[in-house]
């Protein structure tokens, strides 16, 4: 029997096994590993989903024993499988599975032993996974390919890769060049954990499987959209990656962008993995390119006090630790709609969300036009920590007259369903091995949000801010305040 089109309307999408196959990480010793990768694999035996018959291959510099891994990763599995209870004899079985190499990336004879470690395995499909400094994804895809690693003839070969997919534009083009030169476009996949949430998956069905919603999702009904992604946290030690890369290029080039896509995107003709994409794809080459004098009116820099004070931040540097724009989508269905992004680090609390606010009553029947009963229908989709949708709509409070003010209709994950939901990790890692690109970044998708970024990036790297701008616990320079009060509109409270 054929697959069905929408891999989402198939009831058995996470009860299906995946084909066998070896899965080889690169920087197996790092925390994506130990915290994401490993845990979210267990999870997958644990429910049942692997074959038995699969093969963990781990890759790092230092020096370790098959056995040595094994115990590190039974160690990583115990304390970050926060939802899932340790079974020691299905452990057991599960590190049966797990190898381990050791070997410069940079030296050819690292990729010898992983072809003959696979061999062993009896493996005909391999998953290379590209867990390391993105300095080594061109020398990794090389070697790779000098091995003859990337093709097979009774099977498959994929890779996935990690964020950041360049530093700039020009780097993505190359990056992405340098990848299809030894892996074809349909085996390489771009990872984006924010599309693996269940939540962002979620916009899918609520848009296109409800009868009630796609029809106002549009500029006659809906007067902005705000995405935000905040974090109480610091740079927690990464300081000397962070202050390379930025809240702009970490957060809104790489996951909010794409957010964006996933909201604004035209429904596709059928639910398959190029024709999301291709329309996803088009959503993004929409959105209006900033001309040099749009981008110190429609975007905003900022930098917590005490970010120069971090480990391995340079005492002058200009690193944006909060970024906030405001984008155009120059297409029919979204002409003239503001959508509002923000990202920072240090603010009061951790929580992203999808704040689309319709349009308000035309007439103020029931009061000021300024009051509670003239505010706008919001609707709300929550991405973290606590995954679900809130509507707010006007109500009359019980009691004479007609005073109206706003009550939520609310939806939560956890309490809905009343089980756990699959990790973003185990949700794209099931993907991968299945060939389901749907919820992966495609090349032009990744150059497309280049494309909107880079004015803003070559605005910024042209100036002197005077950095910091930002109490640590605040929403963020006042700036990104005045940006929305030019237009007569404010940020929504998170």
């Amino acid at each position: 029997m054929a697959s069905p089109a929408n891999p989402f309307s198939d009831p058995l999408r996470f009860e299906r096994r995946v084909p066998e196959c070896a899965i080889v990480i690169f920087g197996a010793n790092g925390d994506l590993t130990k915290r994401k990768l490993l845990p979210a694999l267990y999870r997958l035996a644990h429910d049942r989903r692997l074959p038995e018959s699969f093969a963990i291959i781990g890759n790092s510099r230092t020096a370790m024993t098959d056995d040595a891994f094994r115990e590190r990763m039974r160690e990583s599995v115990q304390k970050f499988s926060e939802d899932t209870e340790f079974d020691a004899e299905l452990w057991d079985r599960f590190s049966r599975n797990l190898h381990y190499i050791a070997g410069d990336l940079q030296d050819a004879a690292l990729y010898a032993k992983l072809a003959a470690k696979i061999a062993e395995t009896n493996q005909r499909n391999a998953l290379f996974y590209l867990s390391t400094q993105p300095s080594y994804y061109a020398p990794v895809v090389s070697h790779l390919g000098a091995a003859g690693l990337n093709h097979s003839t009774d099977g498959w070969r994929r890779i996935i890769v990690e964020k950041p997919f360049g530093h700039d534009l020009s780097s993505a083009l190359a990056l992405n060049a340098h990848l299809q030169s030894v892996f074809p476009e349909r085996e390489t996949y771009r990872i984006d954990h924010y599309l693996g949430k269940e939540t962002v998956q979620n916009i899918f069905g609520f848009r296109f499987g409800n009868g009630i919603f796609e029809p106002l999702w549009n500029r006659r009904y809906i007067n902005q959209i705000q995405i935000t992604a905040a974090e109480e946290i610091g740079v927690e030690g990464r300081g000397e990656y962070y202050q390379e890369a930025g809240a702009l290029r970490d957060m809104i080039q790489n996951h909010l962008l794409q957010v964006m896509a996933t909201i604004a995107m035209e429904p596709s003709a059928v639910f398959e993995s190029d024709a999301v994409r291709d329309e996803r794809a088009k959503l993004l080459r929409s959105i209006r390119i900033m001309k040099p004098e749009d981008v110190q009116r429609n975007a905003v820099a900022g930098q917590y006090k005490g970010f120069r004070e971090e480990k391995g931040v340079r005492p002058d540097a200009q690193t944006d630790t909060y970024a906030a724009a405001t984008f155009y989508v120059d297409n029919w269905r979204w002409a003239g709609v503001p959508f509002f992004i923000r990202s920072g680090k240090k603010l009061p609390k951790r929580v992203t969300d999808i704040a689309i606010q319709f349009k308000a009553a035309p007439l103020a029947l029931f009061g000021s036009a300024s009051g509670e009963s003239s505010r706008p229908n919001l609707l709300i989709l929550r991405i973290q920590p606590e995954e679900g949708i809130s509507l707010r709509f006007l109500s009359k409070e019980p009691g004479d007259g007609m005073r109206l003010r706003p009550v939520s209709m609310d939806f939560n994950y956890g309490t809905s369903f009343g089980e756990r939901s699959p990790s973003a990790y185990e949700t794209l890692l099931m993907d991968a091995m299945q060939g389901d690109a749907t919820l992966y970044t495609r090349q032009d998708m990744v150059e497309a949000s280049w494309r909107v970024i880079q004015p803003i990036l070559e605005d910024w790297g042209n100036r002197k801010f005077t950095f910091p701008n930002y109490e640590q616990g605040s929403w963020g320079p006042a700036e990104a305040d005045a940006m929305l009060g030019k237009l007569g509109l404010k940020w929504r409270s998170s």
